[in-house]
């Protein structure tokens, strides 16, 4: 059976686990695997992180992911390289756990991707 058939979770810590493989350490939940994204987007390799930029790379994670659904737009890029994101249209409405189970499937898209 192929892994794009299997539930969201199996997908899900299938990833986790390539991940691992990948960076040699298992991101510990959605927000780890968002700031994995963010630096991804950035393009300046791994580097040493203020709490603040780590809060704006998992920003920058999730509005690219949700890009794929035209969520987010890219607006422009700043002179530090960072990008910035406009919000295009609003994100369904839902409890938490569904905006989890949104933003996990773009996040296994966006892997699918590279």
């Amino acid at each position: 059976m192929n892994i794009e058939d299997q539930p969201l979770e199996v997908q899900w810590e299938h990833l986790l686990n390539e991940l691992e493989e990948l960076v040699g350490r298992r991101p510990a939940d959605l927000n780890g695997v968002l700031f994995l994204i963010g630096v991804q987007e950035l393009g300046q390799g791994a580097k040493r992180f203020t709490k603040e930029q780590k809060q704006d790379l998992i920003h920058i994670g999730i509005c690219r992911v949700l890009s794929m659904s035209s969520y987010y737009s890219l607006e422009y890029t700043d002179k530090d390289g960072w990008p910035h994101y406009k919000l295009e249209r609003a994100l369904p409405p839902g409890d938490v756990l569904k905006q989890e189970a949104l933003l996990k499937m773009h996040v296994i898209e966006y892997f699918k991707n590279l």
